[in-house]
């Protein structure tokens, strides 16, 4: 895929973008002799191995093909979120009436605006990741294709570049699907889908998880008559089904259609319009029309092009192998993010690079086993959760038990008109430890921070139950969770025991 169709339209916004994470007039600095650490890939795993070691007092080269900031910046979490505060300020303009303020019938959303907005606010964000700034900060930056020579050694531009260490971070790519005709018919991923200028009026969104899901909703909320084919049962069948539950109903309400246990027979481009044949397990099939079809599932490591065979590096159809210090079968060389990791994150990509660094450089022993990665996806109501699902627990054979507060109880939801939703804390039964956690609302990636906080610090629910949450907030749901459990320790003895103690002072 070209530069270019990364960027279209070619307005002034991506003419800014482009100017900061690959500027035209680029010129690659002359090798080093040697490099502390070399890193391949401009995304978050690189960027932040790359500053955090130039900050440390290491000689750093950073190489990048595409675009610096990787998929997060230009095809992923910056776009995607500015379509999805865009989409809820629609949906709550229409709603606006349920408060009672009076608001014209028929609230449209100006889609272009819409796309025109997303271009402005990722390119003002591009020079943090720009190849200027960390000039600046001291690391050689090598915009081209680089691919190693020798275990010690990668070539770019026509440089070789020797190094002590190495750190593979070239991410991951929207894989292929291998459905007849689908792509000749011209499919978006999310590397075309932040181009578009018109809203397509009919959509086919394939895949059910976090990426399908989101941008369902947003189109939905846009005007589009937004189709989800999903191949397995239900939306976000990964996600505890009681979450999934209610942001199924969520999507259906804003009049999404969605389609589970679906294979698509053939997809085809005729007349301007985009004929997909399916059948269904539940006994739906025939044909559909769509204006377009965004692909929303599968992940493809980037490991073509980088000569990881002359590195003596392992890797597979899953991405780079690497041990539990993200150390590669070539001890000089380790990779983070999306190229070796099954939690493709950026916030998970942030924390393996830091990992990296240390173990790299500074003779580190730290474990990735060791990091509690909480994850949210970005529907509304959004499902955040971290640790281990209920299922996932009694797999293990681990006794849990279940404190659950419901939203419709929660004063400021109610209040907000957002009571539907949970919180869900699984904690190891005869202790306040705890496994893991879901929860369920408009604002569950800004909340889930607190539990992973006291899962990391290894504090127990009775640590949140004496916290002090302010009143009214939703947040206060993750304490009144914390209460159950304290609650459920007031058995009858520890009752009857209590209740003489105070007959006694009487």
């Amino acid at each position: 895929m070209t530069l270019e169709t990364h960027l279209a339209p070619e307005d002034e916004h991506n003419q800014f973008l482009l100017s900061n994470v690959h500027p035209k007039d680029w010129k690659n600095p002359r090798a080093a002799a040697k490099y502390d650490l070399a890193v391949i890939g401009g995304g978050t795993a690189g960027l932040v191995s790359a500053a955090g070691a130039a900050g440390l007092g290491a000689k750093v080269a950073l190489i990048e093909r595409h675009f610096l900031g990787g998929d997060c910046l230009n095809v992923g979490c910056v776009p995607s979120k500015a379509l999805i505060r865009a989409s809820r300020a629609a949906f709550d303009a229409r709603a606006a009436r349920d408060f009672g303020v009076n608001v014209p019938e028929g609230v449209a959303a100006d889609f272009p605006r819409i796309m025109e907005r997303m271009r402005k606010l990722r390119s003002s964000l591009s020079p943090h990741d720009s190849a200027a700034r960390f000039k600046e900060l001291g690391v050689d930056v090598f915009l081209g294709d680089g691919k190693f020579t020798s275990p010690d050694a990668l070539e770019v531009d026509g440089q070789r570049l020797f190094f002590s260490k190495a750190v593979i971070a070239s991410g991951a790519r929207a894989a292929k699907l291998p459905i007849p005709g689908l792509w000749d018919a011209g499919a978006l991923s999310n590397e075309e889908v932040f181009n578009l200028t018109e809203l397509p009026k009919r959509l086919l969104v394939i895949g059910a998880g976090p990426i399908g899901v989101e941008m369902a909703q947003a189109f939905a909320r846009f005007g589009s008559q937004v189709t989800l084919f999903e191949t397995m049962h239900g939306i976000l069948p990964r996600e505890d089904k009681d979450a999934s539950a209610i942001v199924q109903k969520s999507l259906e309400k804003d009049g999404g259609n969605f389609f589970c246990c679906v294979e698509i027979e053939g997809v085809e481009r005729r007349n301007n319009e985009t004929h997909v044949r399916f059948k269904s397990k539940h006994g739906t099939w025939g044909e559909k029309i769509f204006d377009a079809v965004l692909v929303g599932v599968g992940r493809a490591p980037n490991t073509e092009g980088l000569g990881l065979e002359k590195a003596q590096v392992q890797f597979d159809k899953n991405g780079v192998k690497v041990n539990d210090f993200l150390q590669t079968s070539n001890p000089k060389i380790f990779a983070a993010g999306d190229i070796c990791s099954v939690y493709k994150f950026t916030h998970a990509a942030d924390a393996m690079a830091r990992i990296v660094i240390q173990n790299a450089l500074f003779l580190g022993r730290k474990r990735a086993s060791s990091l509690i990665i909480p994850w949210s996806v970005y529907s509304d109501p959004e499902i955040a959760h971290v640790g281990l699902y209920e299922a996932e627990a009694v797999n293990r054979k681990i006794s849990v038990e279940t404190f659950i507060q419901k939203f419709e109880d929660v004063d400021r939801a109610v209040l907000d008109g957002e009571s539907e939703g949970f919180v869900k804390i699984h904690i190891r039964k005869g202790t306040d430890k705890i496994l893991g956690a879901t929860i369920v609302s408009r604002h569950a990636g800004e909340m889930i921070g607190e539990i992973t906080l006291a899962m990391t610090n290894n504090l127990g629910l009775k640590a949140i139950a004496q916290t002090i949450h302010p009143y009214p907030t939703q947040t206060e749901s993750v304490k009144k969770t914390a209460d159950a459990y304290n609650r459920s320790r007031l058995t009858p003895f520890v009752k009857s025991v209590l209740a003489k103690w105070l007959s006694w002072g009487r």
